[in-house]
């Protein structure tokens, strides 16, 4: 079975804040930015990678939730318990240097992890924990 990954969904609070961050953070490609019945999502991925994608959404265009139910999930996530994405770079000290450099939110510095890899960590503006590893 030939299976890529398509695309993964994170949450924002702010759709422009959210935008900035993984266009000019992270160095993302902005894909797509749709609005729809006050609602808005952007999709965002790395350059040269074009079937590669994160859709930034808002938690209140979760189907089903309800208001109070949109407010814990928000909290949750500022906090970086709940959604999150892994990526992978060449040289994880130097990404992170870049990170800092722009104003990320660290989470962890660069480290040697006991599982065999070298990785660092950031929250985007939405509390999205975003783990950087060393590609091998």
């Amino acid at each position: 079975m030939d299976i890529t990954i398509n695309a993964t969904f994170l949450p924002h609070v702010d759709p422009d804040v959210s935008l900035a961050f993984y266009r000019d953070v992270l160095g993302f490609e902005v894909r797509n930015d749709v609005g729809y019945e006050g609602m808005r999502w952007i999709t965002v991925g790395p350059a040269g990678q074009p079937d590669t994608a994160i859709v930034l959404h808002s938690s209140a265009s979760i189907p089903g939730l309800t208001p109070e139910e949109v407010a814990t999930l928000e909290g949750i996530v500022a906090k970086g318990a709940y959604f999150g994405v892994n990526l992978a770079v060449p040289d994880v000290d130097a990404a992170f240097e870049r990170l800092v450099a722009k104003g990320a939110d660290v989470v962890q510095e660069p480290m040697d992890q006991h599982y065999g890899t070298r990785d660092c960590a950031v929250r985007d503006p939405a509390g999205n924990e975003l783990r950087i590893q060393q590609r091998a």
